[in-house]
């Protein structure tokens, strides 16, 4: 884990970083269905999911997947002092993400430009999260604002 991350000018175009991997359980999904609310019966019904779904197991919302990649991320430090707001993103869901599945997420810088303020920039990166068979399960366009490492002289 990198213990201060990357100001705005050490953000390189094309730089690619990878998270470590984190296992998908049964109790993540629960949680999460429980804590915002997602009572659709795909998510809690394994009777309704045995005979109703087109999924081969108990599926994930699209919504956790994007903010356990989002937490793989962060836990790789990559913005941890440096980040300053995240500014919204285009989130494409490809597959499914069932019990059991190892989700990792490939993080490419693809473009960073300058702001008004001097003190910051706007970085953004494609993020792709693969599951254990190398599968890509979603993908997104992201915006984060990220402080310079000095100010520039007016």
């Amino acid at each position: 884990m990198i213990k201060q991350g990357l100001t705005y000018e050490e953000h390189e175009i094309g730089a690619a970083y990878e998270t470590g991997g984190r296992t998908v359980t049964e109790a993540d999904i629960c949680a999460f269905v429980n804590l915002c609310g997602f009572n659709e019966p795909l998510f809690y019904d394994m009777e309704y999911v045995a005979t109703s779904s087109v999924f081969k197991g108990k599926p994930a919302p699209g919504a956790f997947t994007f903010c356990l990649s989002e937490g793989l991320v962060m836990q790789t430090g990559l913005i941890h002092g440096t980040g300053m707001s995240y500014l919204g993103s285009d989130i494409k869901i490809v597959s499914p993400v069932l019990v059991g599945d190892t989700l990792r997420v490939r993080v490419v810088i693809t473009d960073k430009r300058e702001t008004k303020k001097p003190d910051r920039g706007i970085v953004s990166y494609r993020h792709e999260v693969l599951n254990h068979r190398g599968e890509l399960v979603l993908e997104a366009a992201i915006k984060r604002m990220i402080k310079r490492k000095t100010t520039p002289a007016a």
